[in-house]
C-alpha cells in the first residue's frame, strides 16, 4: 500500500514503521495482544482536517474490536477490509492538536497518538504569509458556475461534486446535469486495469491550505456505490497522479484562480480515462506560488484527502512541466515516500537555480553596458563566452528571470528584450494583488515583497528590516576564468570584469561590492529543498526526464539545467542510475506557433509521451512489485525495465529512439545525442563550478598562479588579490553550510524534524 513509508526499509518493514514509534501496550490479557495499528492517510503527527484512515491489524484469537478516541467510542467507524483482513476506519472529528487512539480485540490495549492541524494550514511551512488574496469567486468550474464568495479570512469555500462524461464524439468533458440519466452519446473506456466503464468523472473541488484542491477519478453514481475506502470507484485503477503547473513570476500573494494545469483536460484527461485518479491545487501552480516548502505541504495534505476519500493508491506518481517539474523534483526529495516515481520535462533542479544563474548573467551584462565599467572593450561575443551560453540572446533571455529577485517595481535595465522575452519586469504582481498591498521604497515600504525571496522568507528568513534574506553570493567567483586560460579574454579583460563586476543589495540595486549571503540562511536553503539535494526521496524512485522543449537559443529552458538534476543525484548517492533521460523535443517557435509548428519534433514529443510513460509505469509496477528484503533504491535499480535508458531522437516524421549515455557537451561525434541535441552552460561553470550549479557560496581558497594558463605581473597580482582579499572560489569542495535536504523538513507549526522558526527569536 502507498501511505507514506520511508524509502530506505523493506516494505514489510514499512507498514508499521510510521506508527511503531506512537503505539504502546497497556497490561491486559495475556494470550491476546495488542493490535497493531497505524494512519494510511498521512504520517500520524501530520493529520489535517479532522479526519484520518486508519487500519487495525487484529492479533490472533481476537475478540470484538472495542476503539476510542479521545474517551469517545470509535469502534462503529471501523470495517473489516476482506481483502487486506484487517480493520480500516475513517476516524472523524479529531481535535486540532494532540489525538490518542485506543484499541483492543479483548486482551491489551494499543494506543496510537495522531497529530491534527486545521484543513486551512499550516502543518511545516511556518507561518501564513500575508496579505493573501482570495480567488474562490473567480475559479470556474466546469458547468460554467464558480466556487464562491470564500468564507472566511483563509478563503475557504464549500466543498463541490460535479460529474462529467466524455462524447463519443470525442472533445473535452461535458457537464453531466443528471448522473441518474445517462446521455445516449456517453462513451465507454477501458482502464489500464483491463477494466471496461462508462467515461464519466468525478470531479471533487474545494480548499485545502487557503489554496483550491481538485480531485478526479472514473466513478459512475449510477451503479457504483458512493466512494470511500473500502469501496473505492471501479473504473480506478488504484494509482494516483499529482499534477503541477508552470512558472514562477507573479507567483506570491494569492490563492489562484485557476489551476496551472487542468486535471481533467489533455494529457490527464487521457490518464482519466486508463483509470488513474488526479489531483492537483492552484498552490501546486508556481504561478501561483512559488514556495516548493508551500507546494510540498500542500501535495501531503492533498494526497491525504484522496486516501481519505478513495482509498490508498498502489502507487502515487508525479507529473510537471518547466515549474511542475521541479516541483515534482523538490516534493519527491523533501517528503520520502510521498511519490513512487516522477515523470518530467522541460526540467529545473528548483525556481532557486534560475534567478541565481540570472543574477550572474545581470551582472554581466552590466559590465559590457556601462562604458565607465567596460574599460577593457570586451565586446558582446567575448561576455557570451564568459555566459557560458549558445548565444547572447540565450544569455539575455535568462537574466531577464533576474526580475523575480527585484523588488522594485518599474525598474528598467539595459538587457534588450527579443526572442520570447519582453524587457526586464521586476516586482511583478497578480492583478489579484491591489496596489495598496504592494511595496515601493519610499510610500509603502512595509508592503509585500514581489520576489522569491520574500514569498519564501519562513525559510530564508528576514534580515535586520524584516525583508527576506537573499542567498545570491558571488564573493570568490572567478568569471570568465574559462576564457582567460583558453584565450578568448585577455588578461585586462579579465581584471576589468571581476573588478567590477559587483553585486546587489537587498532592494536589488546593484552594487560595487560583491554580494554576501548568510551562512544560516544558506544552510536552511539547502535543508528545506529549496536547493534541491536529490539525496532524499529521489535517490529511491524512477525519474523520467525528457526535454518537451529544445531550444538553446531562447527563453531559458537549457539542456544543462537537466543535467544539472543529475549530477545532483549522482553526488549524493553515488550513481544517478535511478534518472532516466530522453533528450530531444519542440523549439519555443513551435510551442507559441503551433499552427506552423515543425512537424517531426512534435513527432518526438508524442513518442514520449506514449512510449516513455509507458516504459516509466512498467519501470514503477516492477518495483512495487517487489516484496523481497532489498532496499528500495536497490529494488528501482534491479527492477529497471531494459527501455528505461538513457537516449535521444533523431529529428524526423518517424523518430527514431537513440540508447546512448547522455552527458553535457557542445558538440559530439557524427549522429550522436550531443551532435543533435547540444549542451551549453552558465556563468559559474566558466568560473570553474560543477554542472550541477548547487554551490550557493563557495568556500575559498588562496590565490594559485598555477590555476592560470597566463602569467600575471606584480601589478596584476596584486590587481588580483585587491579583488579577491581572502581568496577565490574552490569548486572542489563543498560549498559553505552545503548540508542534505531534512526529510518532512518543518518551519512551523509541527515541532517534528523542526529545522527553523522565524517567529522565535
Amino acid at each position: 500500500m502507498d501511505a507514506f513509508p520511508s524509502p530506505r526499509l523493506p516494505l514489510t518493514l514499512l507498514a508499521w514503521a510510521a506508527s511503531a514509534a506512537l503505539l504502546t501496550a497497556c497490561s491486559g490479557s495475556d494470550s491476546i495482544p495488542a493490535p497493531q495499528a497505524r494512519v494510511l492517510s498521512s504520517k500520524p503527527e501530520m493529520v489535517s482536517g479532522g479526519d484520518a484512515l486508519v487500519e487495525l491489524a487484529a492479533p490472533a484469537n481476537a475478540g470484538a474490536l472495542s476503539a476510542s478516541l479521545n474517551g469517545r467510542d470509535v469502534k462503529d467507524q471501523f470495517r473489516l477490509d476482506s481483502s487486506s483482513g484487517r480493520y480500516v476506519g475513517k476516524l472523524t472529528g479529531l481535535a486540532l492538536g494532540a489525538n490518542t487512539l485506543t484499541a483492543s480485540f479483548g486482551g491489551d490495549e494499543a494506543t496510537l497518538s495522531l497529530t491534527n492541524y486545521p484543513i486551512t494550514g499550516p502543518i511545516i511551512s511556518g507561518p501564513h504569509a500575508a496579505p493573501f488574496n482570495c480567488q474562490t469567486a473567480a475559479f470556474a468550474l466546469p458547468d460554467g458556475s464558480r466556487l464562491g464568495a470564500p468564507t472566511d479570512a483563509n478563503c475557504s469555500a464549500p466543498t463541490q461534486v460535479q460529474y462529467l462524461y466524455r462524447s463519443t464524439a470525442g472533445g473535452a468533458l461535458r457537464p453531466l446535469p443528471d448522473p441518474a440519466v445517462l446521455p445516449s452519446d456517453l462513451a465507454n473506456t477501458t482502464t489500464a486495469a483491463g477494466v471496461t466503464v462508462p467515461f464519466i468523472v468525478r470531479l471533487e473541488t474545494g480548499t485545502m491550505n487557503r489554496g483550491i484542491y481538485q480531485n478526479a477519478v472514473l466513478h459512475n453514481p449510477g451503479t457504483d456505490a458512493a466512494p470511500s475506502p473500502l469501496a473505492p470507484p471501479r473504473g480506478w485503477n488504484r494509482k494516483l497522479i499529482a499534477v503541477h503547473g508552470t512558472g514562477c513570476t507573479g507567483g506570491w500573494y494569492i490563492q489562484g484562480a485557476a489551476m496551472g494545469v487542468s486535471p481533467i483536460t489533455g494529457v490527464m484527461l487521457t490518464r482519466l480515462g486508463e483509470g488513474y485518479g488526479v489531483f492537483t491545487n492552484t498552490l501546486n501552480h508556481p504561478t501561483n506560488s512559488c514556495n516548493a516548502v508551500l507546494a510540498a505541504e500542500t501535495t501531503m495534505m492533498g494526497k491525504e484527502r484522496f486516501i481519505e476519500t478513495f482509498g490508498v493508491p498502489t502507487a502515487t506518481l508525479s507529473v510537471g512541466t518547466s515549474g511542475g517539474a521541479y516541483t515534482s523534483l523538490q516534493v519527491a526529495d523533501a517528503m520520502p515516500g510521498i511519490f513512487d516515481g516522477i515523470f518530467i520535462d522541460g526540467t529545473f533542479p528548483d525556481a532557486l537555480s534560475i534567478s541565481l544563474a540570472a543574477l550572474d548573467g545581470k551582472l554581466l551584462n552590466r559590465v559590457l553596458t556601462t562604458p565607465g565599467l567596460n574599460t577593457a572593450s570586451i565586446t558582446e561575443a567575448q561576455m557570451v563566452r564568459v555566459s557560458g551560453h549558445k548565444s547572447a540572446r540565450a544569455w539575455y533571455d535568462l537574466a531577464i528571470q533576474s526580475g523575480r529577485t527585484d523588488p522594485t517595481s518599474g525598474r528598467t535595465d539595459s538587457l534588450p528584450a527579443g526572442g520570447f522575452s519582453t524587457a526586464y519586469n521586476p516586482a511583478v504582481f497578480n492583478a489579484a494583488v491591489p496596489a495598496v498591498q504592494r511595496y515601493n521604497a519610499t510610500t509603502n515600504p512595509n508592503g509585500a515583497r514581489a520576489t522569491v525571496w520574500d514569498w519564501a522568507r519562513n525559510v530564508y528568513g528576514v534580515d535586520s528590516t524584516g525583508k527576506g534574506q537573499r542567498v545570491f553570493d558571488n564573493v570568490g567567483v572567478q568569471y570568465g576564468l574559462a576564457q582567460l586560460n583558453d584565450g578568448s579574454i585577455t588578461k585586462e579583460q579579465f581584471l576589468v570584469l571581476n573588478e567590477n563586476v559587483g553585486g546587489y543589495d537587498v532592494e536589488g540595486n546593484y552594487t560595487a561590492a560583491r554580494a554576501v549571503a548568510d551562512p544560516n540562511a544558506v544552510r536552511r536553503t539547502y535543508q528545506s529543498g529549496l536547493s534541491l539535494g536529490g539525496g532524499g526521496g529521489l535517490a529511491s524512485i524512477p525519474v523520467f526526464d525528457s526535454s518537451n522543449f529544445y531550444d538553446e537559443d531562447n527563453f531559458y529552458h537549457y539542456q544543462y539545467f537537466h543535467f544539472a538534476v543529475r549530477e545532483r543525484m549522482r553526488a549524493a548517492n553515488g550513481n544517478a542510475d535511478n534518472h532516466v533521460m530522453w533528450r530531444g523535443g519542440v523549439t519555443f517557435s513551435d510551442l507559441f506557433a503551433p499552427s506552423t509548428a515543425n512537424p517531426a519534433r512534435q513527432a518526438i514529443n508524442a513518442k514520449v509521451a506514449t512510449d516513455g510513460w509507458s516504459a516509466f509505469v512498467r519501470w514503477v509496477d516492477a518495483y512495487k512489485a517487489d516484496t523481497g528484503p532489498a532496499s528500495q533504491r536497490d529494488k528501482v535499480l534491479a527492477r529497471k525495465p531494459a527501455e528505461a535508458v538513457d537516449g535521444c531522437f533523431t529529428v524526423s516524421t518517424s523518430p527514431v529512439f537513440k540508447p546512448e549515455p547522455q552527458t553535457a557537451a557542445t558538440t559530439g561525434p557524427a549522429g550522436s545525442c550531443n551532435e543533435l541535441w547540444p549542451t551549453w552552460t552558465f556563468p559559474r561553470f566558466q568560473a570553474g563550478a560543477s554542472i550541477a550549479a548547487n554551490v550557493l557560496k563557495c568556500q575559498l581558497k588562496p590565490i594559485n598562479p598555477a590555476d592560470y594558463a597566463v602569467s600575471f605581473t606584480p601589478a596584476e597580482q596584486a590587481r588580483l588579490a585587491a579583488v579577491f582579499p581572502a581568496g577565490v572560489c574552490d569548486f572542489s569542495r563543498p560549498g559553505v553550510s552545503q548540508t542534505g535536504v531534512v526529510p518532512n523538513a518543518s518551519f512551523g507549526p509541527s515541532p517534528v524534524n523542526l529545522v527553523f522558526d522565524i517567529t522565535r527569536p
